[in-house]
């Protein structure tokens, strides 16, 4: 019987399930007294269509009762709180992370990685870029190297990948070679 009684902290994620789908609005219960409403625009058109009733989603908890007694949920919330966990996790064992840079801004680039990052100018290629636009719209690998989430800050750098890539080839190439050796380069 205790383990019926959950305790509901606002600012938390829990896992609900969807009891009713409509056009602006979907209705999930967590176990609370009451079912929580997610606005239907925090899912894509792709994500509604697959949605169904008796499907689990991860929730955030915003509030548990509105001025109208409803509580209330948040999905894009949960979702990102999800994306900075990950990005953490990524940051601390210096992995890699695939975006695609959406817009250039001052100073370098916003890259989407599930939430928007700042790519400076110098940290877009081992040389430096005179014409940035030829990056917009384009996935590529890069390394969180600065990472602030109370200040939702994020900073990447796609030259470190690309040191490291050359400096691994320029290692093979040098131990191949033998003196007196005829090459072709270009």
């Amino acid at each position: 019987y205790e383990e019926t009684f959950r305790n509901f902290e606002e600012g938390t994620i829990t896992e609900g399930m969807v009891v009713a789908i409509g056009k602006d609005k979907v209705v999930v219960d967590i176990g609370y007294k009451s079912e929580g409403m997610i606005p239907a625009d925090q899912f894509s058109h792709e994500e509604l269509a697959q949605l169904k009733v008796g499907d689990r989603l991860q929730v955030y908890l915003e509030e548990c009762e509105d001025a109208d007694g409803n509580l209330v949920l948040s999905k894009e919330k949960a979702d990102k709180m999800k994306i900075w966990e990950e990005l953490e996790t990524l940051h601390k064992e210096e992995k890699s992370i695939e975006g695609k840079i959406i817009s250039r801004i001052k100073g370098g680039m916003m890259v989407d990685i599930g939430v928007k990052a700042f790519l400076p100018g110098s940290q877009v290629d081992i040389r430096p870029v005179r014409n940035l636009d030829q990056y917009l719209s384009k996935e590529f690998e890069f390394k969180v190297i600065k990472f602030n989430k109370k200040r939702g800050n994020i900073v990447l750098s796609r030259r470190v990948l690309l040191e490291k890539e050359r400096a691994a080839l320029k290692e093979s190439t040098l131990e191949r070679l033998k003196e007196g050796q005829i090459v072709e380069g270009i």
